[in-house]
């Protein structure tokens, strides 16, 4: 298995460091799969999808429209 090298702030390295009894490497190989498969799966989808990018700007715009309305924002 490949290894990779995180860079994290040094409160969280503080925390880390002290919780030698947890195993972080799988935490984080945990967290990387889940988005990974979140990743995946919004691939999937636009895989099929006949939607352009115009049409998908089109389709954000309204559901802002529709959220000020909403929310009786300007």
């Amino acid at each position: 298995m490949p290894t990779m090298t995180l860079s994290v702030p040094d409160d969280l390295y503080t925390v880390i460091k002290h919780h030698t009894e947890i195993k972080w490497s799988v935490i984080a190989r945990n967290a990387m799969w889940e988005y990974a498969r979140k990743i995946q799966l919004v691939d999937s989808i636009l895989e099929k999808s006949t939607l352009t990018e115009k049409d998908a700007d089109d389709i954000g715009k309204l559901i802002k429209k529709s959220i000020r309305k909403q929310h009786d924002l300007k």
